[in-house]
């Protein structure tokens, strides 16, 4: 294989195969790009590549011939990076032209696998770039993933977007609803009788630096030690307990922050609670949990589109209220076993198989609660002799599979910095006396900004929605599962009390 001289070093040069007594073999093909030739399966680009799959069943010449030639649209570098993504690898891409060309393979080849890798990549760093060069090769869903993570974070990037990207590009991202910091309270089932003001959830408004309202919870939802997580910009809470014997909660419900209405769903097959709930690619991950005090390990997934939990390969071990992040597209669960061992499993949902990804160990101190942000895992775990006040902190990168111990201690006051929610390189925290914002640097995450507390003190569960500019009316479920409305109470004071159910 020829290939040129600046991508020896790529991936070691193994994303492309080039024994000579191969060529001939069927199935292979010669493909020719500016000074460079690749010989790759047929079946991989057909799979992976809209393009060639038209061209291998259009009966066209260039579909049977053993040599392609690629002419204009794409560069040996860009086509090299594609080939490494669909054969299943994960390149590293920070040079501003490779990312480019990247861009332009996926547009002229159509590879959607190379497009789902740029959005995954998206940083602060590349963001403009990838912006922008989607909009110029036509790629949609890069350019709406972009757009949304610099409506994200504008507030960072402003200045230089102001002076580097078209004013139509940038008045498009900033037409769109940032992702916003939500908290609710633990709370058993109500009664419509009770009028409770405080089972609400409510929302960060940064600018006046205060919670503010934004739905009441259903009478029959509880929270206590329920799973809550967010899908497709929809918040699922599923199961929890009430009474003192901390009996079940079959039912679950899913709030539409677009209409203001919430659903009921149907609970897990397995009646659990204190479990981990984590919503990944389009379904519902319900892992561990416990059964009448009694720790499991089965799971189950959730199909929101067929409305139905299925059963999915036990965890490694049984397990209550892990840790889970999201980073890259890859779900990755806490397993901590005291004292001092930390396991990270990564779950492959189209294996249905847990796979080690590393184990942490420590002197009496172990992994609580984890986030993520771009390819790294930011594991929190108590200091010595149980301090939950100092908490420590290591990062795991799951590219390299290297650890960084993050210096310092990291105030855990009243359980603050396990709310933690990551939005670009912002880090939110909050407790009853304080809402904190960290920024990521480098291996530290420092304050950057003080804002008001919850307006409500106990535990509290908090995620990311993208909030309508103009918010819609606030439903309530009516004694046969119905949805009455009414109009949203004012929130200019800030933190309301919830109207009494219609």
């Amino acid at each position: 294989m020829e290939v040129l001289e600046g991508l020896r070093d790529f991936h070691g040069g193994d994303a492309t195969l080039d024994p000579e007594d191969r060529e001939q073999r069927a199935g292979w093909l010669r493909v020719r790009v500016g000074g460079s030739c690749f010989t790759v399966e047929r079946a991989l680009l057909a799979t992976n590549s809209d393009y060639f799959r038209a061209l291998f069943q259009s009966g066209m010449k260039d579909s049977h011939q053993d040599e392609l030639h690629l002419k204009g649209g794409v560069s040996a570098r860009g086509f090299l990076i594609a080939l490494s993504v669909c054969r299943g690898e994960i390149p590293t891409i920070s040079d501003p032209d490779e990312l480019t060309e990247a861009v332009e393979c996926a547009a002229f080849l159509q590879v959607t696998c190379l497009v789902r890798h740029l959005c995954d990549i998206i940083d602060s760093d590349n963001c403009l770039l990838l912006y922008c060069a989607a909009s110029i090769f036509g790629v949609q869903k890069l350019f709406d993933c972009a757009a949304l993570f610099l409506c994200d974070t504008f507030d960072d990037l402003k200045e230089v977007a102001e002076s580097t990207i078209p004013n139509d590009l940038l008045q498009y991202s900033q037409s769109l609803s940032p992702s916003t910091y939500i908290a609710l309270g633990t709370h058993s089932p109500s009664m419509e009788l009770l009028h409770d003001s405080f089972r609400v959830v409510c929302y960060l408004d940064e600018k006046e630096g205060e919670w503010k309202h934004l739905t009441n919870l259903p009478t029959l939802c509880s929270t206590s030690m329920a799973g809550v997580a967010v899908l497709d910009n929809r918040l699922y809470i599923v199961g929890g307990v009430y009474g003192y014997g901390k009996d079940t909660v079959d039912s679950s419900f899913c709030y539409n922050p677009d209409s203001g209405v919430w659903t009921a769903l149907p609970g897990p097959q397995q009646p659990r609670y204190d479990f981990t709930l984590l919503g990944h690619e389009g379904r519902l991950y319900a892992i561990g949990g416990e059964v009448q005090k009694q720790i499991i390990a089965t799971a189950e997934s959730y199909n929101t589109e067929k409305r139905e939990w299925t059963f999915i390969k036990h965890a490694p071990r049984p397990v209550a209220s892990a840790a889970c992040a999201v980073a890259r597209r890859r779900m990755f669960v806490c397993f901590w076993k005291p004292p001092d061992t930390t396991d990270i499993y990564e779950y492959v949902p189209v294996e249905n198989e847990w796979k080690l990804a590393t184990t942490m160990i420590k002197p009496q101190s172990y992994g609580h609660c984890m986030v993520a942000h771009r390819d790294n895992l930011y594991v929190m775990r108590n200091g010595p002799c149980d301090d939950f006040l100092r908490c420590l902190m290591d990062c795991y990168n799951i590219t390299t599979g290297q650890w960084t111990a993050m210096a310092g201690h990291y105030i855990n006051s009243k359980g603050a910095l396990f709310t933690a929610m990551i939005r670009g390189d912002s880090v939110f925290t909050v407790k009853h006396m304080l809402t904190l914002e960290y920024t990521i640097s480098g291996d530290a995450w420092k304050p950057c900004r003080q804002m008001k507390g919850f307006p409500k003190s106990g535990s509290l569960w908090t995620c990311l929605l993208r909030l309508p500019k103009k918010r819609p009316v606030t439903p309530q479920l009516d004694s046969e599962g119905k949805e009455d409305e009414m109009a949203l109470p004012d929130t200019s004071e800030g933190f309301v009390e919830a109207a009494p159910p219609l």
